[in-house]
């Protein structure tokens, strides 16, 4: 069960004091080592060579994890503390909250400033977007990393511990820098990327029918996010971002568009700056509902686990 303990008081510290400073945070360190390690196998460039720096960079950050949680077994306490604090850092609840809701603030005051905010999180242009534009492109952001920056992380910390919740941001954060189709990345980021979408494949169809469950508890159109859900989640081109981008798209019901690559959902209500809150409560919820039923799975079949054994 400790595992069990570790992820909630993860999720509390992640909560209460949000991310790491930058000089110390893993995910940068992570990122560091992987623009390191890809310099030096340019010369090579092909998908064996992202397969070596996909192993090589795991393997790196899950024995770092793992010496630094065998040594911090000397006592109980301050094994459970360690694990928490990787863990913690490995998700980033209160960054995205706190994110979407300075993009709502400047919204209020300043779209010049929503627009800045907005491409820190997004990679397309923003310059130009009309303000329904940059709620579209928030909500977007906001409900595709669910999946990416939250759940995925989760579930793999329940499924494997904390080295398996290490092990796929390091996968995640490969396909953030690697995992594009132009030609310096199409041969090395190959495999990280298809890795990625194994990895969030199921994850991501957990977050969509958990994003509809929290309609149903907010009193909004469930029915209609299952249905939109369904009919819009392969419109991205990603297979797994779709499912919760679409189930936000339809508990919202708005319409939901990115130009020329994707639109989903229809434009039943308008996007309002209000919409952005409704957003954020849904997220919230389904974030919360995951850690809940979660917890109560684990602990289930830990106990019919130890009961067999007895």
């Amino acid at each position: 069960m400790e595992i069990l303990f570790i992820i909630i008081t993860a999720v509390l510290i992640d909560i209460l004091f949000g991310e790491p400073p930058t000089k110390i945070h893993p995910v940068v360190l992570m990122g560091n080592i992987i623009d390191y390690f890809k310099k030096l196998l340019a010369p090579f460039n092909s998908k064996w060579t992202g397969i070596l720096l996909t192993f090589l960079t795991i393997i790196i950050f899950v024995l770092i994890a793992y010496i630094f949680l065998e040594i911090s077994k000397i006592n109980d306490l301050i094994y459970l503390i360690v694990g928490s604090i990787i863990l913690s850092s490995i998700f980033s609840i209160k960054f995205l909250i706190t994110s979407i809701i300075n993009v709502k603030n400047n919204l209020e005051f300043d779209i010049n400033e929503a627009r800045i905010s907005v491409s820190y999180l997004v990679s397309r242009d923003t310059s130009d977007l009309t303000q329904r534009e940059l709620i579209s492109a928030s909500i977007e952001s906001l409900t595709e990393n669910i999946t990416d920056s939250i759940i995925s992380p989760l579930f793999y910390s329940f499924l494997l511990g904390v080295l398996g919740g290490v092990a796929y941001r390091v996968v995640n954060t490969l396909d953030a820098m690697v995992g594009y189709k132009d030609p310096e990345n199409i041969e090395i980021g190959w495999f990280p990327a298809k890795l990625d979408d194994i990895l969030n494949y199921i994850p991501a169809r957990i977050t969509g029918l958990l994003i509809i469950f929290s309609a149903f508890i907010l009193q909004k159109d469930w029915k209609n996010a299952y249905k939109i859900m369904i009919r819009d989640a392969k419109n991205t081109p990603s297979p797994n971002s779709g499912y919760s981008m679409a189930a936000a798209a339809g508990a919202l019901k708005v319409k939901l568009t990115k130009k020329g690559v994707y639109q989903l959902g229809n434009n039943i209500n308008s996007l309002e700056i209000e919409t952005i809150d409704e957003a954020i409560l849904l997220t919230e919820i389904t974030i919360a509902l995951f850690i809940i039923i979660s917890s109560l799975l684990y602990a289930f079949f830990i106990s019919i686990l130890t009961f067999t054994l007895l």
